[in-house]
């Protein structure tokens, strides 16, 4: 290896831990950001704080908020990019012979064992909706996550199945989302109504299941 190597090699280098650190400074500061604004949506409610009162909080400039956050809702409704990327992502990366159907459940049945957001199965999940319930802007913009996160989906399943470009992926990417929807929703109720996580857990579990064993005979196909 020659001087000129080395050098390369070790400018390369230094670039990437650059990269990595600015990269990590991004989503540490988007992150403050996200939780200054929580913080002041469950305070006050979504429609009485401004975007300027959360970039004061989180010790930014209004332009650093947009940045990160292109509206005001996606400040509170932020995991919808992080939805688009699991759902696509388990079915891009599945391993060979199994189907997008059983990729998902896969994934779903992990965000539950995670106690993540997205599986709605948290004593905190109340606080969560009562302040999108609240707010029609949240609302719509949760209608539009979902709409997000199904086209995406369709996308992925095209891509990955034989015969991708009929109305296959489309149908199952729909029905898709609007299964895990019900079963969310029904967990959600149950939490809003005043029941704790660790009772409706195992439903939730068998509610995904069944949902899945639908949707299998249904679209038996689409693999």
């Amino acid at each position: 290896m020659t001087e000129e190597t080395e050098g390369r090699g070790s400018r390369e280098r230094v670039a990437d831990q650059a990269l990595t650190l600015r990269e990590r400074k991004k989503r540490e500061t988007r992150q403050r950001i996200s939780d200054e604004a929580t913080m002041l949506f469950v305070a006050r409610g979504f429609d009485q704080v401004t975007v300027v009162e959360v970039a004061k909080a989180a010790h930014v400039s209004t332009m650093t908020v947009f940045n990160h956050f292109p509206r005001k809702e996606d400040l509170f409704l932020d995991r919808i990019p992080e939805a688009v990327e699991l759902f696509t992502a388990a079915v891009r990366n599945r391993p060979a012979g199994e189907s997008p159907l059983a990729a998902l459940r896969a994934l779903l049945l992990q965000l539950l064992d995670q106690r993540h957001p997205l599986a709605a199965v948290s004593d905190d999940f109340p606080h969560f909706w009562r302040i999108v319930l609240d707010s029609p802007a949240l609302r719509a913009r949760a209608r539009e996550g979902v709409e997000e996160v199904e086209k995406a989906l369709e996308d992925a399943i095209a891509e990955t199945v034989t015969g991708g470009d009929g109305p296959g992926p489309r149908l199952a990417a729909a029905l898709t989302v609007a299964a895990y929807r019900a079963v969310y929703v029904t967990t959600a109720q149950r939490l809003l109504a005043g029941e704790r996580a660790a009772d409706v857990a195992d439903d939730h579990r068998s509610r995904v299941h069944g949902a899945f064993d639908v949707l299998e005979r249904a679209l038996l196909a689409t693999r």
